[in-house]
């Protein structure tokens, strides 16, 4: 983790609306351009941190990079939850990141 803090900007993108949708918690995703900038030896898992939509304010976040083993993922993905109520979506949105610390590998699970 020789790379942390580390510090990430890029557009939100549309992901597969899976976290708001079937699990109750929406996500923010980076584009594959973005995911594949990110240092190779930052390992999958969860993560901590701080994140600011546009010009607006900083929150705490948590943050998912893998490929999702439950849905079986073939790309990799960065998917920040923003502990936050928006008021709306902001797709097209610059997010920005801080990631500083490490929780947890990527797990699969038996169920949602």
């Amino acid at each position: 983790m020789r790379h942390l803090p580390y510090f990430c900007r890029g557009e939100v993108v549309k992901g597969f609306g899976r976290g708001s949708r079937e699990l109750g918690v929406p996500t923010a995703n980076f584009s594959e351009q973005v995911v594949e900038s990110f240092p190779s030896d930052i390992s999958t898992g969860i993560y901590y941190g701080w994140a600011c939509v546009g010009n607006g304010d900083v929150h705490k976040m948590v943050l998912s990079i893998g490929w999702n083993p439950f849905y079986k993922n073939i790309k990799k993905s960065v998917e920040t939850h923003i502990i936050h109520t928006f008021k709306e979506d902001f797709y097209g949105e610059i997010l920005s990141i801080v990631i500083v610390g490490y929780i947890r590998p990527e797990k699969n699970f038996d169920s949602l």
